[in-house]
């Protein structure tokens, strides 16, 4: 049976450059519904930079905390065609 963090790290890793899923809704595909915050600290905690742990934001479409700091999270979802608008929310291109 896969760990909460290698089904995370799968999870993510399947997230199309120009898309973003919500830590919680990775939460729920990985079959932990209520866990969050594990899903936060496990990508926090990720150094495979094949993972793209900068396409997951928050349920409210904010922008999250990222391990190389926020302003870099932007950066890259701003490369990769999200528009963030000025109060720091992503657009709507959730992956599916």
């Amino acid at each position: 049976m896969k760990s909460l963090q290698e089904k995370v790290l799968r999870l993510v890793s399947q997230i199309s450059r120009g898309k973003v899923s919500t830590y919680k809704e990775i939460a729920k595909e990985a079959g932990s519904p209520r866990a969050w915050r594990a899903v936060g600290n496990v990508l926090n905690k990720n150094r495979d930079p094949k993972i793209p742990c900068h396409r997951v934001i928050r349920s409210d479409s904010k922008v999250g905390g990222y391990r190389h700091g926020t302003k870099r999270k932007i950066a890259l979802l701003k490369k990769e065609g999200i528009i963030i608008n000025s109060h720091g929310k992503a657009t709507q291109r959730f992956r599916k």
